[in-house]
């Protein structure tokens, strides 16, 4: 009788292990989820902009054609992506084009100085910050969920329960790797007297 109660405790304890083990694979897995879907909505913002960056840009820039065909290219690219490897890649070719854009832009004073344009790139540069912002929490959610799933014994419900590897969002080009430039010239400073 006394063995039949411990080895009653005993399973109501393995069930309950497990269903604890099973919730908290869950709630990672949807925190993760939830980071992606940040990063989603600013990558949205970011394709929704571009469009109106090279409307504004084009009736200075005539000769520059492949500047607009690469950077419209790599935005269809990037919306078109289906994992988040794919976005990782697509999203660093459309930061490439866009670094060529703006490198271009610098022969087009006229350009830089209208408002309309300043206001898109503004725009622009603060959805790549909250893009940054999004991708560190998407890329912390996701170590916390991928060692969960890895170390024991929680590795052994993910595997019963198919709880797999998620994919870091990550940098996969060397122009977004590089420190920002910082430019103090006197230009900037007369346009503002």
């Amino acid at each position: 009788m006394n063995t039949l109660i411990v080895v009653g405790v005993i399973l109501v304890l393995v069930v309950l292990f497990v269903i604890t083990m099973y919730n908290s694979l869950v709630r990672l897995r949807n925190q993760v989820d939830n980071a992606w879907s940040q990063i989603d909505v600013q990558l949205k913002r970011r394709h929704d902009l571009i469009p109106n960056l090279v409307e504004t840009a084009k009736g200075y820039m005539q000769h520059e054609r492949g500047t607009f065909e690469a950077i419209t290219n790599a935005r269809s690219q990037a919306m078109n992506a289906k994992s988040v490897s794919e976005s990782s890649q697509a999203e660093g070719s459309l930061g490439d084009a866009l670094s060529n854009f703006m490198l271009v832009v610098e022969n087009y004073p006229d350009l830089k100085a209208n408002q309309n344009f300043l206001s898109v790139q503004e725009e622009l540069a603060s959805t790549e910050n909250k893009i940054s912002f999004s991708r560190q929490s998407y890329n912390d959610q996701v170590l916390f969920f991928n060692n969960k799933i890895q170390v024991f014994p929680s590795n052994v419900i993910a595997g019963m329960f198919s709880f797999g590897k998620r994919d870091f969002f990550e940098i996969k080009t060397a122009a977004e790797r590089e420190v920002p430039k910082v430019d103090f010239s006197t230009d900037k400073q007369e346009k503002t007297e």
